[in-house]
């Protein structure tokens, strides 16, 4: 009489952990995880028992190490090594962890952006109000034509999740009256993470005159005309920089729907 298996056999044992036969087959073969027994018959059994170091192994695959460097931990493991590729994973993890914020602050403002948009028409001013934002900034004189290499340069100092929260441009008010609309004094871009390290500037809460244009950057003066004609009308006293940025870069088909914003503080 045969004497019966009280293992798992590999597709018992692969069902209860969530993975393809192939994995332990695999893991096997290399030697990084074997069963507890093989028959005759070359069937694999797996004690129960072995299925907390199994799961051991996946996270240390999850978190990234390599099967050379796992097996290189499971020929001499011990407290020290142990903990020191803790310390080390723990770190990646803190790094990964910021990184899957700050995309996440990048879609909710994005969201946010478009929602905006909607309610907009071809042109429009507002008066809205903002809360105290930090910018990070990239300051020095330019043109139109010089946004291209600026923005290389952008990517040199900035990290793409916060390129990704937009790129805007700062202008003083004083230009904007003498109609020098194109003479920017930088570039900015919304911090990501109030501890974003950079060059950065506040930008004050209150309220704001806004303007808002639908299609390409070429009737942009008219708005900020528009916007200097209103805040005379209704003796608003403004100050601070000229802030421009795109809304809805990332969602369009052709550069008739691109909408930008004007914004500029006014002055209580």
């Amino acid at each position: 009489m045969k004497k019966k298996r009280s293992g798992l056999t590999t597709a018992q044992f692969a069902k209860l952990h969530g993975v393809n036969k192939r994995t332990l087959h695999y893991y096997d073969t290399i030697g990084l995880f074997s069963p507890q027994e093989k028959g005759e018959n070359g069937y694999r059994y797996y004690d129960p028992s072995q299925s907390m170091e199994f799961e051991y192994i996946r996270m240390l695959k999850e978190l990234h190490m390599s099967i050379e460097e796992i097996q290189e931990y499971r020929k001499h493991p011990s407290a020290g090594a142990f903990m020191e590729i803790a310390l080390e994973k723990e770190r990646e993890l803190e790094e990964e962890i910021t990184k899957l914020r700050h995309r996440k602050a990048v879609l909710k403002r994005r969201k946010e952006q478009l929602a905006f948009c909607e309610q907009l028409q071809e042109q429009e001013i507002r008066i809205v109000s903002c809360k105290e934002e930090k910018l990070l900034i990239l300051d020095g004189k330019f043109g139109e034509e010089e946004v291209d290499s600026l923005f290389a340069e952008a990517k040199a100092v900035w990290d793409m999740e916060q390129i990704r929260m937009g790129i805007g441009d700062f202008i003083s008010l004083e230009k904007i009256r003498e109609g020098r609309f194109s003479e920017y004094d930088g570039l900015y871009t919304p911090a990501v993470d109030k501890k974003s390290p950079g060059k950065s500037m506040i930008k004050p809460a209150g309220r704001y005159l806004s303007g808002y244009q639908r299609g390409k950057w070429e009737r942009l003066p008219e708005v900020y005309e528009k916007m200097l004609t209103y805040a005379k009308t209704h003796e608003l006293e403004l100050t601070g920089y000229v802030y421009e940025m795109g809304l809805n870069e990332f969602a369009i088909h052709k550069p008739e729907d691109y909408m930008t914003q004007v914004m500029v503080l006014i002055r209580e």
